[in-house]
């Protein structure tokens, strides 16, 4: 089966992660791989002692269980394989791992740290370096004004604050 040119590069796609993100999958993939996966394992095991498989319950609930944990690993792994770990700017630039204080045109601000798009969470106020706000800000200092271009038009920001 040949893959078409954009699947191909998006498999080729690097991961950008803040130094926490990436911490935080790799402690994920470590939780899986020695102690939920042991545990699986077990469980496995003991609902294969109770015998006759094709109407054991725990059995097909414990393959269930083995099959996510494994597809949750490997996707970790290459995650953690095709990602790159964002260093902050120097001198107050904009970049991932940056926390940004943003103010609108209508006067009203908000504080969003720039994050990978794997980091992303928008109710605790970290954006995407991909999203619209992200990619407007990146590269830019605090005072500067930049145009946001978002699916519902575009408009500017002012960069109050980068820490």
């Amino acid at each position: 089966m040949k893959f078409k040119e954009s699947d191909d590069k998006m498999k080729q796609q690097t991961i950008v992660l803040t130094p926490q993100g990436y911490l935080e999958l790799e402690n994920e993939l470590n939780e899986l791989k020695n102690v939920v996966r042991p545990r699986v394992i077990k469980d496995l095991k003991d609902a294969r002692a109770q015998g006759d498989l094709s109407e054991n319950a725990d059995y097909d609930s414990a393959r269930d269980e083995q099959a996510q944990v494994e597809a949750r690993i490997k996707e970790l792994e290459y995650k953690l394989e095709h990602s790159t770990i964002a260093e902050k700017n120097p001198k107050g630039t904009v970049s991932v791992g940056s926390t940004v204080v943003i103010l609108y045109d209508d006067g009203e601000e908000d504080t969003y740290e720039i994050v990978g798009s794997l980091e992303a969470d928008p109710f605790e106020n970290k954006i995407s370096n991909e999203s619209p706000i992200g990619k407007a800000v990146i590269g830019h200092k605090k005072g500067e004004v930049v145009e946001v271009s978002s699916p519902n038009g575009s408009y500017e920001v002012t960069i109050k604050d980068v820490k």
